[in-house]
């Protein structure tokens, strides 16, 4: 689809290897774990859901199955499906369910799990260049960090010692994390490698945000790139999207943007404008719902992204159409 850079969120198992996943314990949600011998391993064995007289959810079905709850091989054995459960499910094999309707079960035929290792090769010989994100650990998982390699610090390193055992030049590593003690560290340990570290926003409201000078900060203190939720970065004025307060602080911070995630919620028409005018707007589009009238305006959208607020790059559930945005506008 275009895609020239791609990302393994980097998690680890039991024996210290690293592997891509979105979360230390997500297993449940994004294997066939549960129906096999290893889901006796997880951190929380799978619960049936409980439904009342008519049939309803009382309480949904539960497990939590962590990639530190395996050894390396042991991850290896699993199949990755799409991130989905039912939460209706009264058996493992039910809890298999549940995909979104906008999205598609049609490749997940058993995907092979990746190492960090596998996913730096695999990305090579694909001439693809890379931007691992250094997944927080998860508090509810049996086995923490520390307990593996020693430090958040030893944790961090080690994602680095991988492209520098792989030969690969830190200027095709935009490595991230949602932890600024991460990038701090990247920056002042693994300098190349902090010269394109990435300081991911978790902001979920406007008023989460940093003010410009918690921007100037960031920058002072070495970081030269911020991911903030595309949101943070657009506003609507006289009925048209632009850049909003947070995009212009940023740049005269002199920070690099990137930004996150188009195409992660569905049609625009079904899924994002009827949040309108509610309590809990599309959190990827909360900014610009008043702009927002068709599907197209994805592509609106990104160009007041790409030409306006000018982002270094877009994380993108659907890399084909900021592939044929590019492609159109004579971009790279």
């Amino acid at each position: 689809m275009g895609a020239g850079i791609q990302e393994c969120d980097v998690t680890f198992t039991n024996d210290g290897e690293l592997v891509c996943r979105h979360d230390q314990c997500d297993l449940h949600t994004t294997t066939n774990i549960l129906v096999t011998s290893l889901a006796a391993k997880c951190t929380q064995p799978f619960t049936p859901a409980e439904l009342d007289a008519a049939g309803k959810v009382a309480k949904p079905a539960a497990a939590l199955c962590c990639t530190s709850d395996l050894t390396v091989d042991e991850f290896k054995s699993l199949k990755g499906k799409m991130d989905a459960s039912n939460p209706a499910a009264t058996t493992p094999q039910a809890f298999q369910g549940g995909t979104a309707n906008w999205r598609t079960d049609l490749y997940a035929t058993g995907a092979t799990l990746l190492t960090h290792k596998e996913s730096i090769e695999l990305l090579r010989k694909l001439g693809s260049r890379y931007t691992p994100e250094l997944k927080a650990a998860n508090r509810n998982a049996a086995l923490q960090v520390e307990a593996v390699f020693g430090s958040q610090a030893g944790y961090a390193q080690a994602l680095i010692d991988d492209y520098k055992a792989a030969g690969i030049s830190p200027r095709d590593v935009w490595a991230q994390s949602f932890t600024k003690d991460d990038i701090n560290y990247w920056v002042d340990n693994e300098p190349e490698f902090g010269k394109q570290a990435v300081f991911l926003d978790d902001a979920s409201v406007v008023a989460d945000l940093p003010s410009a000078a918690d921007l100037k900060s960031y920058a002072e203190e070495g970081i030269r790139i911020v991911a903030p939720p595309t949101w943070a970065l657009l506003t609507v004025e006289n009925g048209k999207i632009v850049p909003s307060q947070y995009a212009k602080d940023a740049k005269a911070a002199g920070l690099g943007i990137i930004t996150w995630t188009l195409e992660r919620s569905g049609r625009i028409v079904e899924e994002v404008l009827p949040t309108k005018g509610t309590t809990t707007p599309s959190s990827y589009y909360q900014t610009t719902l008043d702009a927002l009238t068709n599907d197209g305006d994805i592509l609106t959208t990104l160009d007041v992204l790409a030409q306006q607020v000018g982002v270094l790059g877009i994380f993108s559930d659907w890399s084909g159409t900021v592939t044929y945005y590019a492609s159109c506008m004579g971009l790279k």
